[in-house]
């Protein structure tokens, strides 16, 4: 994927975060605060209000076999289309990050992210997610790659 193209999801992904017909959705739970275990969005903590959250922590993710990269990485994500009934719903989320390089050839430098996948709700608080992301900074090509994790979330109305 190259920049232009990169650049045209990512006016989709802003266009559609601000669109009313999406705001409607109003099963989600008032607060959240989410410890995230591993890589999604972060190694770290999130709060969610409704249907936006902001999150902070230690990215880690493999552009190669055998190497790690790592990232401290913030953003914001936006929740959508809750499914099911449950009081805490599984949901479609996206997110929009910024990274700053700890290792390698992104040490010291900047990054952003676009990142949209799935959350299923397991049991109680524990959930699973499954996105993508597109991490772009300056003189590097575009990387894409799997965003797996566990987490756990504490709600509150």
């Amino acid at each position: 994927m190259n920049r232009k193209t990169f650049l045209y999801y990512l006016s989709i992904l802003i266009l559609s975060m601000i669109s009313p017909a999406i705001y409607a959705q109003d099963k989600f739970s008032k607060h959240e605060l989410s410890i995230n275990l591993f890589r999604n969005p972060s190694i770290g903590l999130e709060y969610r209000y409704r249907s936006i959250s902001m999150h902070g922590g230690y990215y880690l993710t493999k552009f190669e076999s055998g190497k790690t990269w790592k990232f401290i990485k913030t953003g914001i994500s936006y929740w959508l289309l809750p499914i099911g009934k449950k009081s805490n719903p599984s949901s479609f989320y996206m997110q929009l990050s910024y990274l700053r390089g700890l290792n390698r050839d992104y040490k010291g430098m900047n990054a952003f992210s676009a990142d949209i996948g799935f959350r299923a709700m397991i049991w109680k608080g524990l959930h699973a997610r499954l996105g993508v992301i597109s991490i772009v900074a300056d003189g590097k090509p575009v990387k894409v790659n799997p965003t797996p994790s566990i987490n756990y979330t504490f709600f509150f109305d």
